[in-house]
């Protein structure tokens, strides 16, 4: 049964009620409507929510219009309501298109942006680019330093559905979870189910809570991480039902303690108990040509799968139901002394 975060419906009502409600989008009568192709995006006066601005390109390659926007995005705005995203001393040293994806260096400056305005600019970069045909995502660098969070964790890859559907307002919100996740037992031979309870910051998306979490590790002392050591998310997004999941070279390494099924459905069946996941895919470094150790094509797009269960662990509503009728049988027998 797939669980729903507590919280979310909110959202969706407010997106139901007022689709402008999009993080990157005006709040609800705030925008003149706007026929144009593309969008550019920029962040309101109160800087606490991205908005988007029609804008018709003049380069018609994928490489022009890049460049078009960014520069765009630089640019100081006439309107009283609206500022560009990069705040004053942030500059971009250079940027590159491969393979779909956009690397965009910036000078140190980006870093010394606070909380809110990073993930505002960050928004409005990549709702912006990932407008371009032939873009799927955006890489950050501060330098040539891959951009982290404020925890010291890697962003990874961006795409514009990396930023939850919340109204900007609620950009810094911490929300909580109940996420189903799948480690290994003991042994390393079948899949055991644990469900945590997180909190966790309005701007992330479940899918990559659920994966960091993954990485992180059980909670329970009964069972371990499947995925081997050194593994680190670099990017995950989802289109029509199927999660992509790009993984760096340590998912590689040969946990030969963790059988290989377990690895792949571990990441596969936490995934699925998502309600807007279904099928998942996973790529290293981007690349999903390689078989993973023998039998597994990162190239196929993988499904829910619970042959691996293992069978004699309980789940921890059981355990707390067995813990509960302990308690009462100890009561009775202690009153029917």
């Amino acid at each position: 049964m797939k669980r729903k975060e507590k919280g979310i419906w909110l959202p969706v009502l407010l997106l139901l009620l007022c689709p402008a409600l999009f993080l990157g989008l005006a709040g609800c009568g705030e925008e003149e409507e706007s026929h144009a192709e593309y969008s550019l995006f920029y962040v309101n006066k109160e800087k606490t929510k991205t908005v988007a601005v029609g804008y018709e390109p003049q380069a018609e390659d994928a490489r022009g219009m890049v460049q078009e926007f960014l520069d765009q995005l630089f640019r100081d705005t006439d309107s009283p309501d609206i500022r560009k995203a990069a705040p004053k001393g942030v500059e971009l040293l250079s940027w590159k298109l491969e393979n779909s994806q956009i690397y965009l260096y910036f000078n140190g400056a980006y870093a010394e942006m606070d909380n809110v305005s990073e993930v505002l600019c960050r928004a409005a970069f990549v709702r912006t680019l990932t407008q371009v045909e032939g873009v799927e995502c955006i890489s950050f660098y501060v330098g040539d330093t891959p951009l982290v969070d404020a925890n010291g964790t890697l962003i990874g890859l961006m795409t514009a559905e990396s930023f939850i559907e919340n109204p900007g307002e609620q950009i810094n919100n911490i929300q909580t979870a109940s996420i189903t996740l799948y480690f290994a037992n003991k042994k390393g031979t079948k899949l055991v189910q644990e469900v945590q309870e997180v909190h966790y910051s309005s701007n992330i998306s479940l899918e990559k809570l659920v994966l960091e979490q993954l990485l992180k590790g059980p909670s329970g002392q009964k069972m371990r991480s499947a995925i081997p050591d050194g593994t680190k998310l670099l990017g995950v997004s989802v289109s029509e039902g199927t999660c992509f999941v790009n993984l760096n070279e340590g998912f590689l390494s040969q946990n030969f303690d963790v059988a290989e099924p377990i690895v792949i459905y571990s990441i596969v069946n936490s995934l699925a108990e998502l309600p807007n996941v279904n099928k998942v895919q996973i790529s290293v470094n981007g690349d999903n040509s390689m078989v993973y150790r023998e039998k597994y094509k990162l190239s196929d797009v993988y499904e829910r799968n619970l042959d691996y269960l293992d069978g004699s662990a309980k789940t921890q509503e059981e355990q707390i139901k067995e813990g509960e009728e302990e308690v009462i049988d100890e009561t009775e027998e202690g009153s029917g002394g």
